[in-house]
């Protein structure tokens, strides 16, 4: 049978995860996974079994997801896509359905992964949290100098060691990872996306690199901490883990054009 790729975004505020749980003793938990695959199942009139590529947590979002099923499809494929949204809540849409090569994997065939982290900021005590889009973004009473959070980004590009990255029970067998790209920007005033790609990602290293880079946004830390935070391998050295909602999966790629060509894409969609 066929096998079909699926570019997935979600409003993650609402799910409990990409991952399907299903407790023992309670009803299955709402998670991204699991009405994705009652879409299908409705869709084809058979079970599906759809795997993604990043298992993202809760509160966390998506414009790039990846997943992937073996089926029996009748639909068109360029009518696919609608075909399946319309059977889906309206925080989750399919963006994209192709037809990949049977043997592809979402998980083991990706290159390289890139996640945005956004923040609110301001020192003055007058001026609200964001209210429209306050389950995107992660707001924070203090003044970051963006210039500094660049140059502490820019450290942090590399291939190496990751544990002061990373939670106790991340549940890896390596701790090494390549970072492709760190970077800091402020596309309007009082807001700064950090934007990271790499080869892979321990469990919240994008949430504690954020933290870290927040840190030194405040003033607490300096640009030139962050070789000595890698070298220590501590996870007590680097900055707080921070909350889900201001995390965005942006891209994965597979190795089709390059890693630029993704970023490029996906600004043009932002």
């Amino acid at each position: 049978m066929p096998r079909y790729k699926l570019t997935i975004a979600y409003d993650g505020t609402e799910f409990h995860g990409w991952q399907r749980q299903e407790p023992a003793d309670a009803p299955p938990l709402r998670t991204v996974q699991g009405v994705m695959q009652e879409a299908l199942n409705d869709l084809l009139r058979q079970k599906v079994e759809l795997v993604g590529a990043s298992r993202t947590d809760s509160g966390v979002h998506a414009v790039g997801q990846v997943g992937a099923f073996t089926a029996d499809v009748r639909v068109p494929l360029e009518r696919l896509a609608q075909a399946i949204t319309a059977r889906l809540p309206r925080d989750v849409q399919v963006v994209r359905a192709e037809r990949v090569h049977d043997e592809f994997n979402p998980i083991g065939d990706a290159r390289s992964k890139c996640y945005r982290y956004t923040i609110e900021h301001t020192s003055h005590p007058h001026n609200p949290h964001p209210l429209f889009d306050r389950n995107l973004v992660f707001a924070t009473p203090y003044a970051l100098d963006v210039e500094r959070m660049q140059d502490a980004a820019r450290r942090m590009v590399g291939t190496y060691d990751c544990t002061s990255f990373a939670q106790a029970n991340h549940g890896r067998a390596t701790t090494v990872r390549s970072v492709l790209d760190c970077i800091v920007r402020s596309p309007a005033p009082r807001r700064a996306e950090i934007e990271i790609s790499a080869t892979g990602f321990l469990y919240n290293m994008v949430r504690i690199i954020a933290g870290t880079l927040l840190e030194v946004g405040r003033g607490r830390l300096a640009p030139a901490d962050i070789p000595r935070i890698i070298e220590a391998r501590d996870r007590r050295m680097a900055g707080p883990t921070l909350p889900p909602q201001g995390l965005c999966l942006r891209w994965i790629w597979y190795g089709a054009g390059t890693p630029l060509a993704a970023r490029a894409e996906d600004d043009a969609c932002a």
